[in-house]
């Protein structure tokens, strides 16, 4: 099946680009300290407060907004925990598509985030754009491979569709998306 309109490409990237950012950031600040030795504090590296950060495309433009009350590093796996985080991503009309979720974890090489708990994904409320939905309680991205994953029950819906199963794959390259099992799909006619 063709994935609804959203662009999974920039939601698969987000993760890689809030690692390079941060990571780049971290690199600066902590670059006159030496490397974690055994029996060191292994807490936190640094925390941000109510923030935000807007990643840029190759153009300038937006690509990613990325917005929490807390994001904290953790000084020995280099791993990022973010709380509550909203990542608002700009379709190719400058509409924001939303993607929500109780916590947010982030590997140190970018290459994996995990989002968990009440995960949401809304389109546009705006004229002319499809309202689309996406829900379930947790979504592994893989940003470097371009997909994200599941293996708890996710509903998509759209008007005159629900479509929901237990698994759910997303490939952004292929712009396709597929349940792995208990697939079910209910139509009702526009009215």
């Amino acid at each position: 099946m063709n994935a609804p309109s959203l662009n999974w490409r920039t939601v698969l990237g987000i993760g890689l680009l809030l690692a390079a950012l941060l990571s780049s950031w971290a690199a600066l600040r902590n670059r006159d300290r030496g490397p974690v030795q055994a029996g060191q504090d292994v807490g936190v590296d640094y925390i941000l407060h109510d923030f935000q950060i807007v990643a840029l495309d190759e153009q300038g433009k937006e690509s990613t907004t990325l917005r929490a009350p807390l994001l904290e590093r953790q000084r020995g796996d280099q791993t990022i925990n973010i709380t509550t985080p909203l990542f608002e991503m700009p379709d190719k009309d400058g509409q924001h598509w939303t993607l929500r979720a109780q916590t947010g974890w982030l590997s140190a090489k970018g290459d994996q985030m995990k989002l968990r708990g009440d995960v949401s994904g809304d389109s546009p409320a705006a004229p002319g754009v499809v309202p689309t939905t996406f829900r379930t309680d947790h979504l592994d991205v893989f940003p470097k491979e371009s997909r994200a994953r599941t293996d708890a029950r996710v509903t998509m819906t759209r008007p005159g569709m629900e479509q929901s199963g237990v698994g759910f794959e997303v490939d952004s390259k292929n712009n396709t998306y597929h349940f792995l099992s208990q697939s079910k799909g209910r139509y009702t006619p526009r009215r």
